[in-house]
This record gives C-alpha cells, structure tokens and sequence, in this order.
C-alpha cells in the first residue's frame, strides 16, 4: 500500500517502485505526456510495484468503493480526526511489523476522498498503472486532481505515475502540493527522496529519507534508503 515506501537497494543505490504524487486546468503538454505514458521504461523493479504496492492499493480503493457510505466518515483523506493519533501510534512503534500496520491503516484513509466517484477514478487509475497502461491512469489521476484539488492523495498517486514515465520536474511538482496538504505524508517523502535521486540530487534525497524516519522512525526502508545515499554522499567526496 505504501507505494513510494519498501524500495530495496541496487548496487548501493536506492531504486524505487512507487507512491503512490495538471493542476485545476487541462495541461498545456497534455499530448507530450501521453506519449511519454505510452513509451515509458520499463524498469527492474516492476513486478515488485504491481505485486506489491499497486495491487494492494486498487484493492484497498475498490472496498472503499464498495462499502461507500455505509461506512465512509464525514471527513476522510488528509483531514480525518483519527489521523492524529495513528501518527503517534507510529512515532512510538516498537518494531518495523507494527509500523506496517499503522502505515496500512493510515493509507486506507488516506485514500479516502468522501466521493465515490472520485474514489472509483482512484481505484481505476491506480489499477491502470499497476498493468502499465498509464494513458488511463494519467486521465484518472488528472481528473481527481482537477476536481479534487485539496485531495492529496490524488496528487500522490499522479506523482507515481509522473516518476514512473520519467518526469522527474512534474512528479517533485505534484509531491510538493502533496505535502503542502499533507506534511505528515510518509510516501510523498519518500517519494521526494526517489526523485532528487533520479535528478543527482543526493543530499535533497538524504534528507528527505530523514524525514520519513521523523515521522515513521520504524521504517526500514528508508533507513536502508538512507544509509545507501549517505555512503554515496561519502563515496563522491572521498
């Protein structure tokens, strides 16, 4: 579920599956990035994102769709009342099994939007790109983006796909908005980390593995991230 989160190492370098990051207007390189969308690289950690990070994601979204407002809060995503505690639930987890756990269910509300429409489009997009078809999950995640602006896990999940068909500048514009709704939002940093990572910006990315670990200290994989990056650091200034 935590689709920037759980990279390994490669060589001593982070890689990156996921997280899952147009403004409220139609953009204006719109034909540019669908043919970005349809010859994107494939990468070594695929299987690794579909089986692992997407998949869960879109079947998280499609209980959410299913169950609507029977049991939808008032108030989900970013905003919901229960995140406070769930976040110092995680600042004092004991062990990377029990951080997963938490991660999990703040996820799970995280995807919340409070519109089951805008969740269906979510659902989909998200499904779309576990199975590379990123055209639609590029049209999915626009739309929520457009029409759900203060979403953030709308703009999360479109700077996944951004970073996936390899626009880095787009993708680090979507998980700023992210994190200006979210500060809190674990992915999006790790994500943040991934992407200074794929622009040479190695101390931008250690940094924002040090952020991940303030707000969810149990996280091994941005512990892993991080040691990785930090021997580059050292490594480039030897």
């Amino acid at each position: 579920m935590t689709c920037w989160l759980a990279q390994g190492t490669s060589n001593s370098r982070p890689v990156a599956p996921l997280l899952v990051f147009s403004a409220t207007a139609p953009s204006p390189d719109g034909p540019r990035r669908q043919q970005d969308c349809a010859a994107a690289p494939q990468r070594p950690w695929r299987r690794w994102l579909i089986e692992t990070c997407l998949l869960p994601c879109a079947f998280v979204l499609l209980c959410a769709v299913a169950v609507g407002s029977l049991t939808r809060s008032a108030v989900a995503d970013q905003t919901d009342h229960r995140l406070p505690a769930l976040f110092d639930q995680l600042q004092q987890a004991k062990s990377a099994d029990e951080a997963a756990s938490i991660e999990g269910t703040i996820w799970s509300i995280w995807t919340e939007s409070g519109n089951k429409d805008l969740d269906r489009l979510m659902m989909e997009g998200t499904a779309a790109m576990a199975i590379d078809d990123y055209a639609t999950a590029l049209s999915d995640f626009d739309e929520v983006t457009n029409r759900a602006p203060q979403f953030a896990e709308g703009w999360n999940k479109r700077a996944t796909l951004l970073y996936l068909i390899g626009d880095l500048q787009a993708s680090l514009a979507d998980i700023g908005r992210v994190l200006k709704l979210e500060p809190r939002h674990f992915g999006a940093l790790a994500g943040l980390g991934l992407v200074n990572l794929g622009l040479d910006q190695e101390e931008a990315a250690r940094d924002a593995f040090r952020d991940v670990l303030k707000i969810d200290p149990m996280n091994a994989a941005a512990r892993a991230n991080l040691k990785a990056v930090q021997q580059e650091i050292d490594n480039k200034s030897i």
